[in-house]
């Protein structure tokens, strides 16, 4: 009885409808900004004149940005339009600062440390916005809206759904950045040696 049930559990899984989750890989890549300096002052005094403008003329150390894209197939339904599948073309921009060669030690060692933290910071950021990807994904994959045979009541219904995801990615971003640029956070802490630390 028992190897009965498995077989029906195997054969309902088998068969059940398939909601098209294909996958897909996001694409990174870095843009670098060229800085000067000889020491971990100068280098830091360098990214605060060259560094990527964000939120008008304020000026970061390093910078996450995305473009989002995607191809839906959507499908009408007995009257109602149902999205069967959506696939994400996903591009990630690091704008990181980049020290000349040559840079003299301690310095370089200073500089080594303080560009992995910084690199590792902005992966979170590209992480954020994967996961915002995923979630977005899940949200409307398989969403269906009645009585919208043409399917134009359907992008309104993932426009909303979209914004939420949107707005909690860009505040688990800002809650990221608070905890790490603070005082004694990790940015904090990489800034501080880079400087003081020759």
């Amino acid at each position: 009885m028992a190897g009965k049930c498995a077989l029906l559990l195997a054969a309902c899984l088998l068969f059940r409808p398939i909601i098209a989750h294909a996958e897909w890989q996001a694409v990174e890549k870095v843009e670098p900004y060229a800085i000067e300096g000889r020491s971990g002052a100068e280098l830091y005094a360098s990214i605060g004149a060259r560094g990527p403008k964000v939120g008008g003329d304020i000026r970061a150390i390093a910078h996450t940005n995305f473009k989002l894209t995607w191809t839906r197939k959507y499908e009408p339904r007995d009257g109602a339009c149902v999205l069967v599948s959506a696939r994400p073309k996903l591009i990630i921009t690091y704008t990181l600062p980049k020290a000349a060669k040559g840079l003299p030690d301690p310095t370089r060692r200073n500089w080594a440390t303080f560009i992995a933290g910084v690199e590792a910071h902005e992966k979170v950021h590209g992480d954020i916005i994967i996961d915002m990807v995923r979630k977005i994904e899940a949200a409307t994959v398989g969403l269906t809206v009645p009585d919208d045979p043409g399917c134009r009541k359907i992008r309104t219904e993932m426009t909303s759904r979209l914004s939420e995801l949107s707005q909690a990615q860009r505040r688990q971003s800002r809650d990221f950045d608070r905890t790490e640029m603070s005082n004694g956070g990790n940015i904090h802490q990489l800034i501080l040696d880079l400087v003081n630390g020759g």
